[in-house]
């Protein structure tokens, strides 16, 4: 079934990255009997600026809609570094995690939508109407329910109306791996105000995504000045470097509810990027599913607003994690607060692993964690 030939799509689903793959994944796992046509301005593979780590707890989304074994072929990382100056912590994590190029995960994720009966169409999108029963993307394709996945500089967010948030700037490349950074995911905190960060995650291949980012807050910084800053943080990081592509990531806030009606925003269109880490990968897959199964429930009820289920599902998964991360982000920006953290983390496994669960999936802030970033 291609544009042209359905009437009215029962989903059309804007970005095809990790988070509008899984929207489409996420309505056919519910019922594969849905029309569902996946968008993207690019054929895949294709390049996505990232820092490509991969947390279990994304893995385990997918297995509960059947896609599993996607990153068997690749070598999963158990070893986390966080540093700052002098003071550091070196640990193993309760659970691996993954660095995977988005070229490899995002047309993995693709093939996975189409094999659940997703339909894919490499077209830019332009604008949307809404309808009382219906969506039209580009005055021609008809949906009764869109998905806006569309990244950073989403078309349909702005279609809405929706301003985004706070923002940091990244820039990310390859380049490879140094004998002291191998089978480990670094992380070295700038000075200044926070989040500013620079990362090496070891692929497990020889190479290592590495970048470097910082919030915006007023003048922005030139390509040379966050290299600099990188060089600076990990030396040695830019030897060999390949790939360089800045990016924005739209950072999450305090709280985060999704309007009622036919169009839902999911990932970084929703403006769902972790401001402790610049995380975004486990949001994405998370929120598109949930997308997914909202609109399907819809259909089944045979109403046009999916978005009050899709808040109410949302809500129980992150509301309190987004509360949570803002508030250690928050807190972060202290100095004698952010070494205090590391500090614990170094002495304590289980303080280590509650800051793992916050940065990279959806912990929430536990009272021990708490009481030690307030010590």
């Amino acid at each position: 079934m291609w544009p042209g030939e359905a009437p009215v799509w029962d989903v059309i689903v804007v970005g095809a990255g990790p988070a509008g793959a899984s929207a489409a994944i996420g309505a056919l796992a519910a019922d594969p009997s849905l029309s569902v046509l996946l968008l993207d301005r690019h054929e895949f593979p294709r390049d996505k600026a990232c820092g490509d780590g991969i947390a279990p707890h994304v893995l385990d989304l997918l297995a509960g809609v059947g896609v599993t074994g996607i990153l068997d072929d690749w070598t999963p990382v158990r070893r986390f570094v966080l540093n700052r100056g002098d003071v550091g912590v070196d640990r193993q994590m309760a659970r691996p995690t993954w660095v995977v190029p988005r070229t490899v995960l995002d047309e993995r994720l693709v093939e996975a939508a189409r094999t659940a009966g997703a339909q894919f169409v490499r077209r830019r999108i332009r604008g949307l109407a809404i309808q009382s029963r219906s969506v039209t993307v580009d005055e021609e394709l008809d949906a009764r329910f869109v998905v806006g996945a569309d990244g950073a500089h989403s078309v349909v967010r702005r279609e809405l109306g929706l301003k985004p948030g706070p923002v940091a700037l990244a820039i990310r490349g390859y380049a490879p791996t140094p004998a002291a950074r191998a089978a480990s995911q670094v992380i070295a905190y700038g000075p200044g105000r926070q989040p500013s960060y620079a990362w090496s995650f070891d692929r497990g291949d020889g190479w290592s995504n590495v970048g470097y980012g910082e919030l915006l807050a007023g003048t922005r910084p030139t390509r040379t000045e966050l290299l600099n800053h990188l060089e600076v943080l990990l030396p040695g990081a830019t030897d060999g470097g390949e790939s360089w592509w800045g990016h924005h990531l739209p950072l999450a806030g305090w709280s985060w509810r999704p309007r009622g009606g036919p169009v839902l925003l999911a990932g970084d269109a929703a403006g769902l990027i972790n401001p402790m880490t610049g995380e975004g990968i486990y949001y994405a897959v998370a929120t598109g599913l949930l997308a997914g199964r909202a609109i399907a429930d819809a259909l089944r009820a045979g109403t046009s607003d999916a978005g009050t289920p899709y808040r109410r599902r949302t809500t129980r998964l992150l509301a309190r994690h987004l509360r949570d991360t803002a508030l250690v982000a928050q807190l972060s920006r202290s100095d004698r607060i952010l070494d205090g953290g590391i500090r614990a983390a170094a002495a304590d496994q289980r303080v280590f692993d509650d800051l793992v669960e916050l940065g990279l999936a959806d912990g929430g802030l536990t009272r021990r964690l708490l009481r030690t970033l307030l010590r």
